[in-house]
């Protein structure tokens, strides 16, 4: 009787296990699966455990962007708002829209190479 209750059991985890294997969208989905025979499976298994969509914006600590990195993400980030403002200004004609974003735009890729060809004199 108790082989009996651990094939029975073996087979629905087994069951249960791929029964949450499924693709979404052509992409491939593949959900982690945490087996655990305690009261608490989820314990000290990571805070991606507790909250499943947790974003570790360095991955997981190792891979943090260099400095550079970063300054060019400013950089950009900066100048997506300039152009997003030129290019909702109304009081400019759309010829000035155009001309006002073609020069943010250089300027920007100015000032990212500027950074990048002095970033290590400094």
């Amino acid at each position: 009787m108790k082989k009996l209750l651990i094939v029975m059991f073996s087979l629905l985890l087994a069951g249960s296990v791929s029964a949450q294997h499924f693709s979404r969208g052509g992409g491939h989905y593949a959900p982690k699966v945490i087996v655990s025979g305690g009261f608490y499976p989820y314990y000290g298994l990571g805070l991606g455990t507790f909250y499943p969509n947790f974003y570790h914006p360095y991955g997981n600590g190792y891979n943090r962007p260099s400095k550079m990195t970063l300054q060019i993400q400013d950089i950009k980030n900066d100048y997506a708002d300039k152009i997003w403002s030129a290019r909702h200004d109304k009081s400019l004609t759309r010829k000035e829209r155009r001309r006002t974003v073609h020069e943010l735009k250089v300027e920007r890729d100015n000032d990212i190479n500027d950074l990048q060809r002095n970033y290590y004199k400094h």
